[in-house]
């Protein structure tokens, strides 16, 4: 691996499996561990690092001198990358999704305080951004530019979600994760057992096109696994919506297990994962992890919590 990336790699945490133990899963026979990758850095947390670690191996070999993404006004995939570009010496640029807002969110004010370029562009513009899935299809690039879509969305991110499973060392049955663009989905996948069961949950509204994106990043990756699905029915009204019931979800999960939750991806997946135990969906006697993807920085967009 490149030597700066790799000493930014020996800075990470250790993302722990924590038991979260409540009387009714007991009582139904059932375990739940939490993949505890919110843990490896406050900034750089969960699902983000995974996801560019080898995507931006690839950008340092073709000796790119800016990264250019897209995301939205909170997007935990930007200010990851906002960040990694200071630390690497990288100069990075993000079309954001939208009319400039007349206050910045926090996050926004991280990435121009990170050195990161912004063009907000309308969300016609934005959706058109979705089509160029590789590093180098990007209308109008310059040299020396390398174009990382929207949430590290790249064959590439694979390999580094992939690294999860072999950090997993106990026995389990279903592997779960929150969905955004379902690349962390599909790296899991890529690497499962095929006895394994792998769940997605949706963090947007009409999801069902996911699917189609996990088989796209799955082409010509040897995997077995054909046990995974997305649920579809715990997004809360769309991406970034929250209801009351989620909120306090998430207030007493927090509570109960000390544990920080965010309510666009980590806190709709728990909630969906505990309707879907305490409705039978598990079998008794089974094992189930649930990767906690980080992105607390996420949570300042949210006034109650």
């Amino acid at each position: 691996m490149n030597k700066q990336l790799l000493a930014l790699e020996q800075q990470l945490g250790t993302s722990r499996l924590d038991r979260i133990e409540e009387t009714w899963m007991a009582e139904q026979g059932l375990e739940l561990y939490l993949k505890r990758d919110d843990l490896l850095h406050p900034i750089i947390s969960g699902n983000k690092w995974r996801k560019l670690k080898y995507i931006l191996e690839h950008a340092l070999s073709l000796k790119a001198q800016t990264i250019i993404s897209m995301g939205g006004a909170y997007s935990n995939h930007l200010h990851a990358l906002a960040y990694i570009g200071k630390q690497l010496g990288i100069k990075t640029k993000a079309k954001i999704r939208g009319e400039r807002p007349a206050k910045l969110s926090p996050t926004l004010l991280d990435l121009i305080a990170w050195g990161m370029e912004l063009e907000f562009v309308s969300r016609t513009d934005y959706r058109q951004l979705r089509q160029y899935k590789q590093h180098d299809a990007l209308l109008d690039m310059q040299a020396g530019e390398y174009w990382l879509p929207e949430g590290g969305a790249m064959v590439l991110a694979l390999q580094g979600v992939a690294e999860i499973i072999a950090e997993i060392n106990i026995e389990y049955d279903a592997l779960c994760v929150p969905c955004g663009t379902a690349t962390t989905l599909a790296g899991l996948v890529s690497a499962a057992a095929e006895d394994k069961q792998i769940l997605g949950f949706a963090a947007l509204k009409g999801a069902s096109f996911l699917e189609a994106e996990v088989q796209h990043l799955l082409n010509n990756q040897s995997c077995h696994n054909k046990q995974w699905l997305i649920q579809l029915d715990y997004h809360f009204g769309g991406f970034a919506k929250v209801k009351p019931e989620l909120l306090d979800f998430i207030q007493q999960f927090e509570q109960q297990h000390q544990i920080q939750l965010e309510p666009v991806y980590t806190g709709k997946m728990l909630y969906g994962l505990y309707t879907l135990m305490q409705q039978g969906f598990f079998k008794s006697g089974q094992k189930i992890i649930a990767v906690h993807t980080g992105g607390l920085q996420g949570k300042r967009g949210f006034a109650t919590l």
